[in-house]
C-alpha cells in the first residue's frame, strides 16, 4: 500500500547506484529497471478470445462487449451520423488542437516517404527497389484510463501518407456513450476522413482485424487487414503477438516509459514534471532519471513529492514512481550515462544536459529523443509532428516507432535482357552445381540452347 503522504511515497523512488561499476553489456541491461511483463499470463485468455471471434464472428464480438464493456450491441459498426454528430459537438479548442496536430504530423509523415531506387548493374541489367503501400490497415485506439484522440492521428496520418487506400479503426464501446467509442475519438476519425469505425475493444478487435468477420443479419462483412497498428493494454499487446505472421504489426507495446539523462545544469522542476507526465498514464509506467549528480537527484525527489501532491492523478503517479520500473540511476559521468541510455533503449528519452544536441547525437537506442528544456515528451505526444507510437520495454534497440514505412513494403524488381543474363550464366551454373541444385543452372542454359 502506497502511503498517502507524498514525501513518504518517494522514499521508494528507488536508487540504482552504478558508480564505480564496470558492467558488461549484458550485465548493464540486466541492471535496468523494468516493469514485470505479463504476456505469458494473458496468452491463454487471449488465445481463447481469438478462437471465439474466428469461430462465432460478430456474435462473439457482441458477447465480449457485454462481458468486458457492459454494453449491449446489435451492430458493432459506428453509424455515419454518429461520426458527424461527434465532430459537430466537438469543443472548438479541441478541434483546433487536433487540426494543428494533424497538420504537423502530416508534414513530417510526407517527408518520410521513401524514394524508389533503380540501378543498372551492367548494360541491360536493371534492378529496382520499389516501395508499395499495403492495401488495408486496421488501426486500434484504446479506451481505459484516458481518452486518446491523439492516437487516432498518430496511426491514421502515416498510413494515409503511405498511400493506404482502405483504413478501418476500432476503439472500445463506452457504456456512458450508448455503446459507441468516446465521441472525441469519433470526431478525430471524422476529421481525418475515416468512416469505417467499429465499437470493438481489446484482443477481440485485433482478432477481427487479423482474420476478418463474415457478415450476419446485423453487420456487414469486416474485411481482414494486412497490418494492425496501435497501442493498448496487455491483452491487446498479447493479441498482436499471437496474430503476428497472419498480419503485420507495428509493435507489442507495453507500459509507457521515460528516461531523462540530466546533469547538474538541469532544472529539477522540469525533470520532475516530465517524469510525472508519463507516470500519469499507468501505474506500471516507468519514469527513470539518469544522472551523475546526487544533488540533482535529491532536488528531483523533492519536486516529485511536491508536484505529485497537486496533480490530478496523484495516486496513479505515486504508484508508478514507487514501482520497480522507476527510480534514479546514479552514474560516474556522461559516458556511463550514455551507455545506460543505450542499454535501457527508452521509448522516450529526454536529454537535459549541457550541449544537449551533441549528447543526443551520440545516442544509439531510443524510440524518440527529446532535446533540451523546451522539447518535453508532452510535445511529442501531441503537437511536435513526430509519432508517439513508439517501441517500449527495450525494443527500441532493434525496432522503430510508427512511421510511413510501417504501412509499406519494398518489392525488388529484376529486369535483365538476353545479353545481361548470358554474362552471368556460367556463374549461375557454377553456383547451382556447388549447391547441388543443377536444375537452377538448367533454367538459365535452356534459354541459350
Amino acid at each position: 500500500m502506497i502511503s498517502s503522504s507524498p514525501e513518504a511515497a518517494f522514499d521508494s523512488f528507488r536508487t540504482i547506484d552504478l558508480r564505480g561499476k564496470h558492467l558488461s553489456p549484458a550485465e548493464l541491461k540486466g541492471a535496468m529497471p523494468r516493469a514485470e511483463t505479463t504476456f505469458d499470463a494473458a496468452s491463454d485468455a487471449v488465445a481463447a478470445i481469438i478462437t471465439d471471434v474466428r469461430t462465432r464472428g460478430f456474435a462473439a464480438l457482441t458477447d465480449l462487449a457485454q462481458r468486458f464493456d457492459g454494453v449491449e450491441q446489435h451492430s458493432v459498426r459506428v453509424p455515419d451520423e454518429a461520426l458527424d454528430t461527434a465532430l459537430e459537438q466537438l469543443d472548438p479548442a479541441v478541434r483546433s488542437a487536433l487540426e494543428t496536430a494533424i497538420d504537423r504530423t502530416r508534414t513530417f509523415a510526407k517527408a518520410q516517404c521513401p524514394a524508389d531506387a533503380e540501378v543498372e548493374i551492367r548494360p541491360g541489367a536493371v534492378l529496382t527497389h520499389k516501395w508499395v503501400p499495403v492495401s488495408r490497415v486496421g488501426l486500434y485506439v484504446p479506451g481505459g484510463l484516458a481518452v486518446y484522440p491523439s492516437s487516432v492521428i498518430m496511426n491514421v496520418v502515416p498510413a494515409q501518407a503511405a498511400g493506404v487506400q482502405s483504413l478501418a479503426l476500432a476503439s472500445p464501446p463506452q457504456k456512458e456513450f450508448g455503446g459507441l467509442p468516446h465521441p472525441t475519438i469519433l470526431a478525430a476519425a471524422k476529421l481525418l476522413g475515416i468512416t469505417e469505425v467499429y465499437a470493438v475493444g481489446g484482443a477481440q478487435a485485433i482478432a477481427a482485424f487479423a482474420y476478418g468477420v463474415p457478415a450476419d443479419a446485423n453487420n456487414g462483412e469486416l474485411l481482414p487487414v494486412d497490418v494492425v497498428t496501435g497501442p493498448g493494454n496487455v491483452f491487446v499487446a498479447t493479441a498482436k503477438r499471437l496474430v503476428k505472421g497472419v498480419v503485420g504489426i507495428d509493435s507489442e507495446a507495453g507500459p509507457t516509459e521515460i528516461m531523462v539523462l540530466a546533469d547538474d545544469t538541469a532544472n529539477p522542476r522540469l525533470v520532475a514534471a516530465d517524469l510525472i507526465s508519463q507516470a500519469e498514464h499507468d501505474p506500471n509506467a516507468g519514469s527513470v532519471l539518469v544522472t551523475a549528480s546526487e544533488e540533482l537527484a535529491g532536488k528531483v525527489r523533492a519536486e516529485l513529492a511536491r508536484q505529485a501532491g497537486t496533480t490530478k492523478h496523484g495516486d496513479r503517479v505515486r504508484t508508478a514512481l514507487s514501482g520497480a520500473q522507476s527510480g534514479v540511476i546514479l552514474v560516474d559521468g556522461l559516458e556511463q550515462g550514455i551507455a545506460v541510455c543505450d542499454a535501457y533503449a527508452a521509448e522516450h528519452l529526454e536529454i537535459q544536459t549541457a550541449d544537449a544536441e551533441a549528447v543526443a547525437a551520440r545516442i544509439r537506442s531510443a524510440g524518440a529523443i527529446f532535446v533540451g528544456d523546451y522539447s518535453p515528451v508532452s510535445l511529442g505526444d501531441y503537437c511536435a509532428g513526430s509519432n508517439h507510437v513508439l517501441p517500449t520495454g527495450g525494443t527500441a534497440a532493434f525496432s522503430s516507432g510508427l512511421n510511413v514505412t510501417t504501412f509499406m513494403r519494398a518489392i525488388q524488381v529484376i529486369n535483365y535482357n538476353r545479353e545481361a543474363l548470358q554474362e552471368v550464366s556460367a556463374d549461375i551454373v557454377a553456383l547451382s552445381v556447388a549447391e547441388d541444385l543443377p536444375a537452377h543452372g538448367d533454367a538459365v542454359t535452356v534459354r541459350f540452347s
